[in-house]
């Protein structure tokens, strides 16, 4: 039994009392929000984890800078020591026989904080989440206005006007394993995960679509001799799909293969397919992690933020709510800078008396406050989200992600001129971030969750589409060489545009045409 497990009280001790906030869910995003509301704010927090083991997950490995940055502003820093945490500086990213590297460049020493300088390096942090879910869960569970307990939340509890008055739950620490319990708050975070079982009381519009499917396996060797770039992260740009390699601690490398279907035989593919494929360096530690076994897999899932009713006293947030495809790893940092904003929000419609009692807003000014968050959230979620699912779907090329040859589930096949599109869009991406200065800094800034941009994001992406159109037209332009060009240029219309629809961001969410038709010659 470790330190979290002993500090969490019995279900039938946690339900004597009631709060002001429950948070289910003991991940990322429900830890650092109870700490935060505990600490900071003066509420009573419930904090209902299914299971206070140290969870083993192959993603949410990868803090981007941004996400450092809000643990910083959430002074939750201490989350990430200790745990053999890795610097990530920056990206390396191979094609062929070629490679380029892209960094996150200087910090600016205002959002950094006290004691860094202006030549500061900007980076990102690495580690087993396990280690940092627990440390999260530590800070939380040391907080006196917490109360930990060890649950599975099976529904909000509501009262005749729909208003959400607590959770109901399942205890696992009692001498009957079916006791149901109900705990009492005046409002309720659901950060329950990919897998919310609340999500469809909250937001019933939700729902979300599976992209493809990660095969992850821990590899071991010396971070800072055997990778070709330490302290960065590395994407190989395989025929078919992405592969990932990135530090976890000081001896061992997390490997992410993108499966092109759920179904083939995964170590055939990996030691025919993709082991030829990668650098020199990476082929005898991924062959060792390949021959030891113990692949884990899990489906990446995508989903936009839907609006709900925000005076029913029950939020969503991390996975629950939102969800992009993991390829940049920008899940925990967009989970991050939601709890700074939910902390803000909870500011605004709870004050602590000087008697102990919370007083709350009214549910029309709690309704304003929520919308104002979802308005406060867009930029940087819209930013992360769309380049995550848009980076995904280019560095995929010809074959369109995961089941081959689709550009989603459910999405017809790409025909051979819009897979040599593809092909030459994702040529021209990697191109465009090689040019240097604002092609590859901006960028890789706004992976970073630095630059919460949406605009400039657009920009960029048509920018790369347009540079590969001018190149599929040389050496001069003939009829054949325009019809691929504009084949290009469609499919690149028709990746980001459905992606900018469901973000609601830009003047371009406006315009009707969702899709580009195939042009018939």
């Amino acid at each position: 039994v470790g330190v979290v497990e002993e500090r969490a009280v019995s279900a039938e001790a946690a339900c004597e009392v009631s709060y002001d906030v429950a948070v289910v869910g003991a991940g990322v995003a429900g830890a650092a929000l109870a700490t935060v509301l505990a600490r900071d704010n003066g509420l009573r927090v419930a904090l209902v984890e299914r299971d206070l083991r140290q969870p083993e997950r192959i993603v949410g490995e990868l803090l981007q800078p941004g996400g450092v940055q809000a643990l910083r502003d959430l002074r939750l820093l201490p989350a990430v020591e200790g745990i053999d945490a890795q610097d990530i500086r920056g990206y390396g990213i191979f094609l062929n026989n070629k490679h380029i590297a892209v960094q996150y460049g200087e910090q600016n020493p205002r959002a950094a904080g006290e004691g860094a300088g202006s030549g500061a390096q900007v980076c990102g942090r690495s580690f087993h989440n396990g280690r940092f879910v627990q440390r999260l869960r530590e800070l939380a569970s040391a907080e006196p206005n917490v109360t930990l307990v060890q649950g599975n939340v099976t529904a909000l509890v509501r009262d005749d006007r729909g208003v959400t008055t607590g959770i109901e739950f399942r205890a696992r620490n009692t001498s009957d394993e079916d006791s149901t319990f109900k705990l009492s708050a005046s409002f309720t975070v659901a950060c329950d995960g990919c897998a919310s079982r609340l999500r469809a009381s909250v937001a019933p519009a939700a729902t979300y679509k599976v992209k493809s499917v990660f095969a992850g396996m821990v590899l071991t060797l010396d971070v800072d001799k055997d990778l070709p770039f330490p302290s960065h992260g590395h994407v190989v740009l395989l025929d078919t799909a992405p592969v990932l390699f990135y530090p976890i601690s000081s001896t061992e490398v997390r490997c992410l293969v993108d499966l092109p279907s759920s179904s083939i035989d995964r170590d055939a593919y990996l030691r025919d397919v993709v082991l030829p494929q990668l650098p020199e360096m990476l082929r005898a530690p991924f062959a060792a992690g390949v021959a030891a076994g113990g692949l884990k897999c899990m489906p990446n899932r995508v989903m936009p933020a839907e609006p709900y009713a925000a005076h029913k006293a029950a939020l969503l947030l991390g996975d629950s709510f939102n969800m992009r495809h993991p390829l940049t790893g920008g899940g925990m940092t967009v989970a991050l800078s939601d709890v700074k904003l939910i902390q803000q929000l909870f500011k605004e419609i709870a004050r602590v008396e000087s008697d102990g009692r919370t007083s709350w807003k009214g549910e029309s000014e709690v309704e304003r406050a929520v919308r104002r968050f979802h308005v406060r959230r867009r930029p940087r979620s819209s930013t992360i989200n769309i380049l995550a699912d848009a980076l995904y779907a280019v560095f995929c090329g010809g074959s369109g992600g995961s089941g081959g040859s689709k550009s989603s589930e459910g999405e017809s096949a790409l025909s051979k001129s819009e897979e040599l599109a593809m092909e030459d869009m994702r040529d021209a991406c990697f191109q465009y971030l090689g040019r240097g200065g604002r092609c590859s800094t901006d960028p890789i800034r706004m992976l970073g969750g630095l630059e919460p941009r949406p605009m400039l994001l657009i920009a960029h992406f048509f920018a790369v589409a347009l540079y590969g159109c001018s190149r599929a037209l040389l050496p001069f332009p003939t009829p054949a060489r325009v019809h691929h060009s504009w084949t290009l240029f469609r499919s690149a219309f028709n990746i980001v545009k459905p992606l900018i629809d469901a973000e609601r961001v830009t003047f371009l969410s406006w315009i009707p045409i969702r899709h580009i038709p195939t042009l018939a010659i």
